[in-house]
């Protein structure tokens, strides 16, 4: 049975991520992707609350549901983020009531991610400002995650994440590595980083979460459905399908 997951995404930066993540998947998984529109590419902390705004994110809700989508994610950290612990519920509890579906979104998803992987000690590695990336911080300890370390590599647009090749993903990731942390975070949704988590992974050797891996992952746990695809890293490898079955690159493990 097909599961279909929506996304909705500001403008338009690392969504290419997506289509690639349904292919590694190679299974019944679906995932139709909307962009909304951003009027400014900027980390500024207006442009982010206006990214996120009620308004905005009711634009792609009913191509999405036409789409069959049974789960809704918001895949903007940074559009989550900005509105603080209790401000992201409310977003996220409004985008749900206008859709009538489950709704969430990345920032929350790298809370239940790093529970997931029975983690509390992270470090964070963001392309943004340092003031945006404070946020983050603030977040992921209102959700009971304990940030042992971040870095900001002070870019202030997507466009300009949006080009960072693997080489420079991995120098971030080597440059907001922490020995504390249990798991690295690369928060940003317009780092292009699909492709390129087992090699991440290995470079720091710990588990790695991104923007786009969680997105997907965070709309799965919304359905209740569990893959099982460790080319995706960690998180999609942590549930093992039973000895002596097929292993395709994603196999569906249901609890």
């Amino acid at each position: 049975m097909t599961t279909t997951v929506g996304l909705l995404y500001p403008g338009h930066a690392a969504e290419d991520d997506f289509p690639r993540i349904e292919i590694t998947l190679d299974t019944d998984i679906r995932l139709p992707l909307f962009s909304t529109e951003v009027a400014e590419d900027s980390y500024r902390r207006g442009s982010l609350l206006e990214s996120g705004a009620p308004d905005r994110l009711a634009e792609g809700t009913e191509e999405l549901r036409l789409a069959g989508a049974e789960a809704l994610v918001w895949a903007s950290p940074g559009g989550s983020f900005v509105y603080g612990w209790a401000g992201a519920h409310n977003q996220i509890a409004t985008l749900a009531r206008s859709a009538g579906l489950p709704a969430s979104s990345t920032g929350f998803g790298f809370v239940h991610a790093v529970r997931e992987l029975g983690a509390s000690r992270v470090a964070v590695g963001a392309a943004w400002p340092e003031d945006i990336t404070v946020l983050v911080a603030e977040f992921l300890v209102a959700g009971g995650v304990e940030v042992v370390a971040s870095h900001s590599a002070g870019l202030a647009t997507d466009a300009e994440v949006a080009g960072l090749g693997p080489e420079q993903v991995r120098e971030l990731a080597l440059a907001a590595d922490h020995p504390d942390a249990e798991v690295l975070l690369l928060p940003d949704a317009a780092l292009h980083t699909a492709v390129s988590i087992p090699e991440l992974e290995e470079a720091v050797g710990k588990p790695v979460l991104t923007a786009s891996q969680v997105s997907v992952w965070e709309g799965l746990r919304l359905t209740d459905r569990r893959v099982w695809a460790p080319t995706l890293g960690t998180l999609f490898a942590a549930r093992r399908p039973a000895p002596g079955a097929v292993e395709p690159k994603g196999i569906e493990v249901r609890e």
